[in-house]
């Protein structure tokens, strides 16, 4: 099995298939042979056994033979595939990945780097692999290809894509709670998109140092650029926001100013915001100093300036607030708007009957964890809307403090 003459998906459904060949065959043989002796060999036409044979050389070396060739023949493919998997088709042109919590970067030879592994279809690819931090485990199932990313270790794995497309990778190691998240794809190109991709101009965030670090040691594996929710706050507006944060247990509004953004990078787990899940890794010493200026600069910089305000009247509209929620004070299956924020609310919940002031926090999480406090006198039929990006969060709050 030459890996120059064949491709990994080709050498990996080969092998694949003749164990399940030679699998098939002795099912169906051995069930034939058992259904066979039922009826040949029925108790009732012979009560006693008749045949005095003690043994047979022929049989015994038959069934001793035929079932080693075919342990043989197996193993003999396999291991060809599995040559043919790690020896990589000379010119293959090399990548980089790099897996870290919860995102995969990759590095081209030029420079150039990409959270989509863009290759040219038709060529071999071999994709040096990295872990910065935990196991990951990196898998291409269109190409039946799957390494380990461990850290401290370098492997590879190598591929031809035969025909453009877009083919889904995976992280296949459980690697943290955004695991499933961790899901990127192969842009297999015509040989001349390809090649202009990979000479043309830089990406908005390669032009841009502050976004393509951000992307480059993994940021954007939790943190969107573009207000969409994701295992951790968008990054979208974040320099001068007001964030609710957990700080030894007791909550606290902050401004995301510089230093406030160096500490939650530094040490993530001093200030959590509330409503994420304190898993972001400390950061200490990992990036230089230098590009840790250039990322708090980008992000208290005018990132989504350009971007028109989110009218919250609108989105309340939109996501179906205003079905169940009136506007004027009048009752309907929800609590009216009108007057809502700084009231004071009746809550049930878990703990029992309480008052608390519908703040922006409060609001917050009637919206996203709406079964948590419901208002007294109200059934609980309100759906989450965990889809929401922050921006809108932000637009919604802002449009009911407005309604007095």
């Amino acid at each position: 099995m030459n890996p120059q003459l064949a491709t990994t998906t080709e050498t990996v459904d080969f092998v694949f298939l003749v164990i399940f060949g030679i699998s098939a065959v002795m099912l169906l043989g051995i069930t034939a042979t058992m259904i066979y002796f039922l009826f040949r060999y029925n108790h009732k036409r012979h009560p006693r056994p008749t045949s005095q044979v003690a043994s047979n050389l022929l049989l015994e070396t038959v069934w001793t033979i035929i079932p080693t060739v075919l342990v043989m023949a197996m193993f003999y493919y396999g291991w060809a595939g599995y040559l043919a998997l790690r020896n990589v088709p000379e010119g293959a042109m090399e990548v980089t990945v790099t897996g870290r919590m919860w995102s995969w970067l990759f590095e081209y030879d030029n420079g150039k780097t990409s959270d989509r592994l863009y290759v040219p279809a038709g060529a071999p690819v071999k994709v040096q692999i990295r872990s910065v931090d935990v196991l990951h485990s990196f898998f291409i199932p269109a190409f039946r290809v799957k390494r380990d990313a461990v850290p401290g270790m370098d492997t590879y794995v190598w591929f031809t894509a035969s025909k453009p497309g877009s083919y889904d990778i995976f992280c296949a190691e459980y690697c943290g709670v955004a695991h499933a998240d961790m899901i990127t794809t192969v842009e297999a190109l015509p040989p001349e998109e390809f090649a202009a991709w990979y000479e043309g101009e830089k990406s908005a965030a390669e032009e841009t140092p502050g976004a393509g670090l951000l992307a480059e040691h993994g940021c954007t594996g939790c943190h969107s650029l573009d207000g969409s929710p994701g295992a951790g706050p968008t990054l979208q507006g974040i320099g001068g926001r007001q964030a609710i944060v957990v700080t030894g247990g007791r909550e606290r509004t902050l401004s995301a100013d510089a230093d406030y953004l160096r500490r939650s990078i530094e040490n993530p787990g001093a200030d959590v915001v509330k409503g994420y899940p304190a898993i972001m890794p400390a950061y200490t010493g990992q990036i230089p100093e230098e590009d840790l200026e250039q990322i708090i600069a980008y992000m208290l910089g005018a990132q989504g300036a350009s971007e028109p305000p989110l009218d919250g009247a609108e989105l309340a509209g939109q996501k179906g607030c205003l079905g169940c929620h009136s506007t004027d004070g009048s009752e309907r299956a929800g609590p009216s708007f009108k007057g809502l924020f700084g009231r004071q609310v009746t809550v049930q919940s878990e703990e029992g009957e309480r008052s608390v002031t519908a703040d922006a926090a409060y609001i917050r999480t009637s919206i996203l964890h709406p079964a948590r406090e419901v208002v007294a006198g109200y059934p609980p039929i309100m759906p989450a809307f965990a889809d929401l990006s922050e921006a809108e969060l932000d637009a919604i709050i802002a449009y009911l403090k407005e309604l007095k």
